[in-house]
């Protein structure tokens, strides 16, 4: 893809299913990849992998929601690689509750993970790239957010928040010439969506459920997203911004 050489990019929840898959595809491209991610061992275990592929990539433990610690991994990743020309905020947990079941403590860690902390990070790598009158921004949200998920509503709360957003600062920035835009993945197979299935009365009953459901007949995988984010970052996409992308094997296609 175009325009991706020497690029410095930050990827949340890098060393995880999707991220991991991002961060390799986007240092196959010749990105200069800064792996955010609060397992530290997971993180330099993929920086390993990647500069052992000839890629540049480097490790930084950080927390999304403390602002603080975005502030020190923001400054850390520009020192060593480089301003940030590209971010994607991959990092995500959830809950799979009906909402009568969910209680308060779990609403707050969705809402800190789920949306304060693509925040702080939006809020951390703007200003540099409003600076430098350039930037790739790609979010990572849901189907969730754009048609409903039974047993979801917190999560998908907060992913429909991250659609309007994003779309409100593709507007507020593209005189910038800062194209932001979110990428909604269906169900894929990661450690999320395990997580997601644990919570179930029967995690395989729920996990065929899901295949059957899928036009394409098979579960998301985390390269599939790695594309498509890659896509969105590249000179190929200059001309798209604020734009939802379902990447779901039409499970869902309305505009």
């Amino acid at each position: 893809m175009k325009g991706l050489q020497g690029k410095v990019i930050i990827v949340t929840g890098g060393a995880g299913g999707i991220g991991s898959a991002t961060c390799k595809r986007l240092a196959q491209e010749g990105a200069k990849v800064a792996v955010f991610d609060m397992n530290m061992a997971a993180a330099e275990a993929l920086v390993a992998e990647i500069q052992n592929a000839q890629g540049q990539a480097l490790a930084v433990q950080c927390d999304i929601t403390n602002r603080e610690m975005v502030d020190q991994a923001v400054a850390k990743t520009q020192a060593e690689l480089g301003p940030v020309d590209g971010l994607v905020n991959n990092a995500g947990w959830d809950v799979f509750k009906p909402f009568l079941k969910t209680n308060a403590n779990e609403w707050d860690r969705l809402i800190q993970i789920n949306l304060v902390g693509m925040l702080n990070m939006h809020h951390a790598v703007l200003p540099g790239m409003v600076e430098r009158n350039a930037g790739r921004i790609v979010n990572i949200a849901s189907d969730a957010a754009r048609v409903g998920s039974s047993g979801e509503a917190v999560y998908a709360a907060c992913k429909g928040g991250l659609l309007s957003f994003s779309k409100t600062l593709a507007r507020e920035h593209s005189r910038h010439n800062i194209n932001i835009n979110v990428i909604c993945p269906g169900p894929t197979d990661t450690a999320l969506l395990a997580g997601v299935t644990e919570g179930a009365s029967n995690p395989e009953k729920l996990r065929e459920a899901f295949i059957r459901a899928i036009p394409l007949g098979r579960l998301g995988q985390p390269d599939d997203l790695a594309s498509s984010i890659a896509f969105f970052l590249s000179d190929d996409a200059s001309f798209i911004t604020g734009q939802v992308l379902s990447v779901s094997g039409g499970l869902t296609m309305n505009g």
